[in-house]
């Protein structure tokens, strides 16, 4: 049975317009859009045009309606800057990537979600009460991407078309999910997790605000989970200079323009001396990236845990592919930059924290 829902979800990942589909794959606008409405049905043959200029497969419109990702539920970065399309596309991502966790928890037993709300404190606050919750103290923040896994949250990565986004969060019935861009430094990376934990403590129910003022929230909680006021005091950063803030930066795993602000914000630097200094940092190159910097980029446990029993059991990662009705090289995306397919000898540091996952029989 074909599911119209499955052709408006494929064409706004894609971020075709009706012309732009039309043109691809020969038939109407018009027809294209009886078919979305559910008002024809479309033939086998018109189909295979259809998901050959999409790139799904046939079966993806036969299966039935995924997961929707709901625009006014989903927190966005810069969402003033951001196009129809480009949104549009994003939340496409984020079903796609709610399909496959759904594959996932009707095989194996994940984390179940352990994210508390506080929309009442001040992100400050919240940070803190966060970090005493999960255990963590005044000591540097984990594996981010690890830390979230294991309290339950879906972690998996944006599509290259969709990296112009810096990462996006929403729970959908009592599932917290966050996609995270990888084309950024690690340190930003991990900063990006801590800003998507940030909304989801402090705004996840629909009533949350959204726009600037919960953005510069999220950021301010961000910068005080992974930079814990009292485990910067006892670094005895005051006044500090520019070598001293990319020597004391590297313990908590941040930018140095992160860790610059953070000193500000706790008043031990002066509005001039951050202005100098932010200024100086940038002239150095750290504006947008870390040089020289060797922490590695974040990967996901829990979907590398997922296909290592999967490889157990003499199978291929693509049977996930298979089991969603994408191509393989769709699945690559919503898991490149997390957990590569195939993993070549080398070393690879890991967190203490690793989600507990075991296979439903």
């Amino acid at each position: 049975m074909f599911t119209p829902e499955r052709l408006v979800l494929a064409r706004k990942r894609r971020r075709m317009t009706l012309a732009a589909l039309s043109h691809e794959s020969g038939y109407s606008p018009q027809s294209i859009t009886a078919f979305e409405n559910a008002r024809k049905t479309p033939s086998a043959e018109t189909l295979s045009s259809l998901a050959a200029a999409l790139r799904f497969p046939a079966s993806f419109f036969h299966a039935p309606p995924a997961p929707d990702m709901l625009s006014a539920a989903v927190s966005f970065r810069a969402p003033s800057k951001m196009n129809a399309a480009e949104r549009d596309s994003a939340l496409s991502c984020g079903s796609i990537a709610a399909t496959i966790n759904l594959w996932c928890e009707e095989n194996f037993t994940l984390p179940k979600p352990d994210v508390p709300s506080y929309p009442e404190l001040d992100s400050e606050a919240a940070a803190e009460r966060v970090r005493v919750e999960w255990g963590l103290g005044e000591a540097p923040a984990p594996n981010m991407v690890h830390l979230l896994e294991a309290h339950g949250v879906r972690v998996f990565s944006l599509a290259p078309d969709c990296l112009d986004i810096d990462a996006f969060s929403t729970v959908r019935h009592g599932t917290p999910f966050a996609l995270l861009n990888t084309r950024k430094s690690a340190e930003r990376g991990r900063f990006d997790a801590a800003h998507e934990l940030g909304h989801l403590v402090l705004h996840s129910s629909y009533e949350s605000p959204r726009g600037p003022e919960a953005e510069a929230a999220a950021d301010a909680f961000a910068s005080a989970f992974l930079m814990p006021k009292a485990g910067i005091l006892a670094q005895q950063v005051h006044n500090a200079d520019v070598q001293r803030i990319l020597s004391a930066k590297r313990r908590w795993s941040v930018s140095a323009m992160a860790f610059t602000y953070r000193l500000r914000t706790l008043r031990l630097l002066s509005e001039w001396r951050y202005n100098q200094t932010a200024k100086q940092l940038a002239q150095l190159g750290y504006r947008k990236a870390e040089p020289k910097s060797t922490l590695v980029r974040e990967n996901s446990k829990l979907i590398s845990k997922v296909f290592e029993a999967i490889r157990s059991e003499g199978q291929n990662p693509s049977v996930i592919a298979d089991a969603v009705d994408i191509f393989p090289e769709e699945l690559n995306d919503y898991v490149f930059g997390l957990v590569p397919i195939g993993v070549s000898g080398g070393e690879q540091r890991t967190a203490p924290l690793r989600p507990a996952l075991s296979v439903v029989r």
